[in-house]
């Protein structure tokens, strides 16, 4: 099951929301904020530069603002669901104070291997399984096929790829290894490839933008030819290949 930390929307009448909306679904640790392993202490927290403005930028452009979270360090015995609520509170409180607004907060505290049951198991909900984007869909009324996920590991990459969204890898936090970890059936399959959340926004506002003034989709420059093939061990300057 999807453990759920949703803030307003709960209470929420869904009579009243009959009109799909996009969603962005958002990493926390190392998108959002800086990337502290198995972060445990609100005084480790710490948000990324330009994270609370990017935020409210997607918003102003019309996207549901979405976290998904894997936070195995429950299921490994490091914190308990307590600090994962009390860290993600936090952190909401600096974004407010940015000017952003998240509208619902999810998190997996299970593991599939390390620690004891009822947290290790191999459960609906941790990443790059679909269960806390599906309970999301059904208390928030997302249009699907509208939505992006950006973070910084190849399992929310995979996230995106399983429930039918776009893909927005990060190089903040692990996503520089992410990005060169990447392979030729990984690569072309992400949509963008960002410096952080703020180049991320800018691409996914500029895509919504084009689609509006029916501009066609390849004049935005997604994951460039040039990007892929260097990640494919091809230098797109010359016609040799690399071995690596």
């Amino acid at each position: 099951m999807c453990f759920e930390d949703a803030q307003h929307m709960k209470n929420c009448d869904r009579s009243e929301r009959k009109i799909l909306r996009p969603a962005i679904f958002l990493d926390r640790d190392g998108t959002i904020n800086v990337e502290v392993d198995f972060l445990s202490r609100v005084s480790d927290l710490a948000l990324i530069e330009g994270a609370a403005t990017a935020i409210s930028r997607l918003a102003q452009a019309g996207f549901l603002i979405v976290v998904v979270t894997n936070q195995s360090g429950v299921a490994r015995g490091y914190f308990d669901e307590h600090t994962v609520k009390s860290i993600n509170s936090a952190l909401a409180h600096m974004l407010e104070q940015g000017g952003a607004r998240v509208d619902a907060w999810y998190y997996c505290p299970h593991h599939p291997e390390a620690g004891y049951p009822p947290y290790r198991t191999e459960c609906s909900c941790r990443k790059p399984a679909t269960g806390m984007v599906e309970q999301a869909c059904q208390d928030l009324d997302i249009d699907i096929a509208s939505s992006f996920v950006i973070g910084d590991s190849l399992r929310d990459m995979e996230l995106a790829w399983n429930c039918g969204m776009g893909a927005v890898l990060v190089k903040t936090g692990h996503g520089t290894r992410t990005f060169h970890g990447l392979d030729q059936n990984t690569a072309p399959r992400i949509d963008f490839v960002a410096t952080d959340i703020t180049e991320a926004s800018e691409w996914i506002c500029r895509r919504v933008e084009n689609r509006k003034n029916k501009i066609p989709h390849d004049s935005n420059a997604q994951f460039s030819k040039k990007e892929a093939a260097k990640v494919q061990g091809e230098d797109p300057d010359h016609k040799t290949k690399c071995h690596r």
